[in-house]
C-alpha cells in the first residue's frame, strides 16, 4: 500500500519492539519501544537519521560525556557517523519514531571504541506487511 496511517503510540504499545514500518531503497522508518532502563550500546550508523519522542523520556549520551534529554514532541537529528547511545530514563515505556536515509539492507551499525560492525538485531522486528 503506498500510504499507511499509523497510530504510533498504540502501535508501539502493541508491538513492544523496534518495528520497521517502511523500507525503500531511499529511506526507512521504524517505531522504537524501550522499557524503563533499557539502553543500547554507544554506536553510529552510516546514514543520516532522526528520532522523535512520542511518549516517555529519552536520554542520548555522546562519547565526549555530553547528553541530551528528550521528552514528548522533541526530535533529534543525527548525521551519519555521529556516535550516540539511547537510554529510556523514564518510569514508563519510551515510544519514538526513527527515520533514516537509505534502506535497512544498506545500513551499517558501528560500535564506538572498537569499530566493530554490529550485525545483531537486538530489539528489532521485521517490517510490517499489509
Amino acid at each position: 500500500m503506498p500510504i499507511e496511517v499509523i497510530d504510533t503510540a498504540a502501535f508501539g504499545h502493541e508491538a513492544k519492539k523496534r518495528t520497521v514500518v517502511l523500507d525503500t531503497n531511499r529511506f526507512h522508518a521504524w517505531v522504537h519501544y524501550y522499557v524503563p532502563g533499557q539502553v543500547d550500546e554507544m554506536h553510529c550508523h552510516n546514514q543520516d537519521q532522526t528520532f522523535q519522542v512520542i511518549e516517555g523520556e529519552l536520554t542520548m549520551t555522546f562519547p565526549d560525556g555530553g547528553s541530551a534529554e528528550l521528552t514528548r514532541g522533541m526530535m533529534a537529528t543525527i548525521t551519519g557517523g555521529s556516535f550516540y547511545q539511547l537510554r529510556n530514563t523514564g518510569a514508563a515505556p519510551l515510544i519514538m519514531i526513527g527515520t533514516r536515509s537509505g534502506s535497512t539492507k544498506d545500513t551499517v551499525k558501528v560500535e564506538h571504541g572498537t569499530g566493530r560492525i554490529i550485525n545483531e538485531r537486538i530489539n528489532y522486528k521485521e517490517p510490517v506487511t499489509a
